[in-house]
Protein backbone atom coordinates (compact mmCIF):
# COMPACT_ATOMS: atom_id res chain seq x y z
CA UNK A 1 0.00 0.00 0.00
CA UNK A 2 1.37 3.26 -0.63
CA UNK A 3 -0.21 5.98 1.92
CA UNK A 4 0.70 9.35 2.68
CA UNK A 5 1.00 9.78 6.29
CA UNK A 6 0.08 13.39 7.60
CA UNK A 7 2.89 14.07 10.14
CA UNK A 8 2.40 16.49 13.25
CA UNK A 9 6.35 16.49 14.24
CA UNK A 10 8.96 14.40 13.83
CA UNK A 11 8.72 12.81 16.73
CA UNK A 12 5.73 11.43 15.68
CA UNK A 13 6.71 10.05 12.48
CA UNK A 14 9.21 7.47 13.99
CA UNK A 15 7.24 4.92 14.92
CA UNK A 16 4.03 4.92 12.28
CA UNK A 17 6.94 4.98 9.68
CA UNK A 18 9.25 1.54 11.44
CA UNK A 19 5.91 0.30 11.70
CA UNK A 20 4.81 0.88 8.27
CA UNK A 21 7.70 -0.28 6.32
CA UNK A 22 7.68 -3.50 8.73
CA UNK A 23 4.56 -4.60 6.80
CA UNK A 24 5.43 -3.86 3.24
CA UNK A 25 3.65 -0.48 3.07
CA UNK A 26 5.29 2.48 1.39
CA UNK A 27 4.54 5.96 3.19
CA UNK A 28 5.21 9.48 1.99
CA UNK A 29 5.02 12.21 4.64
CA UNK A 30 2.53 14.91 4.08
CA UNK A 31 3.21 18.23 6.33
CA UNK A 32 0.39 20.81 6.85
CA UNK A 33 0.10 22.08 10.56
CA UNK A 34 -1.36 25.48 10.25
CA UNK A 35 -2.26 25.06 14.03
CA UNK A 36 1.05 25.15 15.54
CA UNK A 37 1.69 28.61 17.21
CA UNK A 38 3.43 31.19 17.41
CA UNK A 39 5.39 31.42 13.81
CA UNK A 40 8.68 30.14 15.70
CA UNK A 41 7.33 27.02 16.99
CA UNK A 42 5.91 26.02 13.63
CA UNK A 43 9.50 26.91 12.21
CA UNK A 44 11.04 24.37 14.48
CA UNK A 45 8.64 21.93 13.90
CA UNK A 46 8.63 22.08 10.20
CA UNK A 47 13.25 22.72 10.49
CA UNK A 48 13.03 19.02 13.18
CA UNK A 49 11.35 17.63 10.02
CA UNK A 50 13.35 18.54 7.45
CA UNK A 51 15.83 17.26 9.31
CA UNK A 52 14.59 14.12 10.01
CA UNK A 53 13.28 13.16 6.30
CA UNK A 54 17.07 13.84 4.95
CA UNK A 55 17.87 11.84 8.03
CA UNK A 56 16.12 8.31 7.05
CA UNK A 57 15.47 9.47 3.71
CA UNK A 58 11.47 10.03 3.69
CA UNK A 59 10.14 11.68 0.69
CA UNK A 60 7.30 14.56 2.27
CA UNK A 61 5.05 16.82 0.78
CA UNK A 62 5.51 20.30 2.20
CA UNK A 63 2.21 22.49 2.34
CA UNK A 64 3.66 24.96 4.18
CA UNK A 65 1.42 27.17 4.97
CA UNK A 66 1.17 29.57 8.03
CA UNK A 67 -2.54 30.30 8.21
CA UNK A 68 -2.80 31.71 12.03
CA UNK A 69 -5.48 33.61 11.34
CA UNK A 70 -7.51 31.46 9.75
CA UNK A 71 -7.17 28.62 12.31
CA UNK A 72 -8.43 31.55 15.14
CA UNK A 73 -11.31 32.27 13.27
CA UNK A 74 -12.41 28.92 13.20
CA UNK A 75 -11.60 28.08 17.34
CA UNK A 76 -12.01 31.17 19.25
CA UNK A 77 -15.98 31.36 19.40
CA UNK A 78 -15.36 27.04 19.87
CA UNK A 79 -12.33 26.41 22.09
CA UNK A 80 -13.63 23.37 23.65
CA UNK A 81 -14.53 21.92 20.51
CA UNK A 82 -11.44 23.18 18.50
CA UNK A 83 -9.32 19.78 18.35
CA UNK A 84 -12.39 18.69 16.54
CA UNK A 85 -11.48 21.05 14.09
CA UNK A 86 -8.36 20.87 14.22
CA UNK A 87 -7.99 17.09 13.10
CA UNK A 88 -11.14 17.62 10.25
CA UNK A 89 -9.09 20.34 8.78
CA UNK A 90 -5.63 18.51 8.45
CA UNK A 91 -6.85 14.36 7.67
CA UNK A 92 -9.38 16.42 5.19
CA UNK A 93 -6.17 18.28 3.68
CA UNK A 94 -4.36 14.96 3.63
CA UNK A 95 -7.16 13.18 2.11
CA UNK A 96 -7.73 15.60 -0.66
CA UNK A 97 -3.67 15.23 -1.46
CA UNK A 98 -4.04 11.56 -1.46
CA UNK A 99 -6.75 11.45 -3.32
CA UNK A 100 -5.02 13.68 -5.95
CA UNK A 101 -2.09 11.81 -5.86
CA UNK A 102 -3.28 8.51 -6.29
CA UNK A 103 -2.41 7.15 -3.28
CA UNK A 104 -3.97 3.89 -1.72
CA UNK A 105 -4.79 5.59 1.71
CA UNK A 106 -4.09 8.03 3.61
CA UNK A 107 -3.11 8.36 7.75
CA UNK A 108 -1.62 10.14 10.36
CA UNK A 109 1.04 10.62 13.05
CA UNK A 110 -1.58 12.05 15.70
CA UNK A 111 -2.23 7.79 16.34
CA UNK A 112 1.27 7.55 18.15
CA UNK A 113 0.94 10.03 20.34
CA UNK A 114 -0.54 9.38 24.31
CA UNK A 115 -1.72 12.80 24.64
CA UNK A 116 -3.94 13.22 21.59
CA UNK A 117 -7.89 12.24 22.00
CA UNK A 118 -7.37 9.07 19.84
CA UNK A 119 -10.95 8.02 19.53
CA UNK A 120 -11.11 11.36 17.86
CA UNK A 121 -8.78 10.74 15.79
CA UNK A 122 -10.00 7.62 14.78
CA UNK A 123 -13.53 8.61 13.92
CA UNK A 124 -12.42 11.51 12.22
CA UNK A 125 -9.88 9.66 10.01
CA UNK A 126 -13.17 7.30 9.14
CA UNK A 127 -15.50 10.15 8.36
CA UNK A 128 -13.14 11.73 6.05
CA UNK A 129 -12.54 8.46 4.17
CA UNK A 130 -16.39 7.65 3.61
CA UNK A 131 -16.77 11.24 2.49
CA UNK A 132 -13.98 11.63 0.39
CA UNK A 133 -13.74 7.91 -0.93
CA UNK A 134 -10.09 6.97 -0.13
CA UNK A 135 -9.26 4.57 3.20
CA UNK A 136 -8.14 5.80 6.01
CA UNK A 137 -4.68 3.61 7.05
CA UNK A 138 -5.93 3.08 10.95
CA UNK A 139 -3.26 1.38 13.57
CA UNK A 140 -3.14 2.46 17.04
CA UNK A 141 0.81 2.98 17.03
CA UNK A 142 0.69 4.75 20.70
CA UNK A 143 2.59 0.93 22.23
CA UNK A 144 5.15 2.93 20.19
CA UNK A 145 5.49 6.27 21.72
CA UNK A 146 7.99 5.96 24.14
CA UNK A 147 10.42 4.28 21.80
CA UNK A 148 9.67 7.73 19.32
CA UNK A 149 10.62 9.65 22.51
CA UNK A 150 13.97 7.62 23.60
CA UNK A 151 14.73 7.45 19.19
CA UNK A 152 14.17 11.58 18.79
CA UNK A 153 15.95 12.34 21.89
CA UNK A 154 19.17 10.05 20.27
CA UNK A 155 18.59 11.25 17.47
CA UNK A 156 18.78 15.19 18.56
CA UNK A 157 15.73 16.22 17.57
CA UNK A 158 13.49 19.38 18.27
CA UNK A 159 11.13 18.09 21.24
CA UNK A 160 8.03 20.60 21.40
CA UNK A 161 6.39 20.91 24.69
CA UNK A 162 3.12 21.59 23.70
CA UNK A 163 0.09 20.18 21.04
CA UNK A 164 0.09 22.86 18.85
CA UNK A 165 -2.19 25.89 19.20
CA UNK A 166 -1.85 28.66 21.30
CA UNK A 167 -5.05 27.40 23.48
CA UNK A 168 -2.64 23.97 24.11
CA UNK A 169 0.13 25.96 24.89
CA UNK A 170 -1.97 28.04 27.54
CA UNK A 171 -3.31 24.73 29.33
CA UNK A 172 0.41 23.23 29.39
CA UNK A 173 2.37 25.83 30.94
CA UNK A 174 -0.23 27.60 33.14
CA UNK A 175 -1.09 23.63 34.41
CA UNK A 176 2.90 23.05 34.80
CA UNK A 177 3.10 26.85 36.53
CA UNK A 178 0.49 26.38 38.55
CA UNK A 179 1.77 22.66 39.53
CA UNK A 180 4.87 24.02 40.60
CA UNK A 181 3.41 26.99 42.52
CA UNK A 182 0.64 24.04 44.68
CA UNK A 183 4.29 21.76 45.32
CA UNK A 184 5.92 25.17 46.75
CA UNK A 185 3.31 26.07 48.67
CA UNK A 186 3.02 22.56 50.40
CA UNK A 187 6.17 22.51 51.34
CA UNK A 188 5.62 25.62 53.42
CA UNK A 189 2.49 23.99 54.74
CA UNK A 190 0.16 26.50 53.08
CA UNK A 191 -3.06 25.69 50.58
CA UNK A 192 -3.97 27.45 47.83
CA UNK A 193 -5.66 30.54 49.78
CA UNK A 194 -2.36 31.11 51.91
CA UNK A 195 -3.41 29.62 55.24
CA UNK A 196 -1.73 26.91 57.28
CA UNK A 197 -3.09 23.53 56.74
Amino acid sequence: MKILLHICCANCAITPLERMKEKGDEAVGYFFNPNIHPYQEYQKRLDALKQYSERVGLKVIYRDEYLLEEFLRNVSHRVKERCQYCYSLRLEATAREAKKNVFDGFSTTLLQSAHQNHALIKETGERVAREMGIPFYYEDFRQGWKKGVEVSKAMGLYRQQYCGCIYSEKERFMKSNKMSNDKAQMREGKTNNGTLK
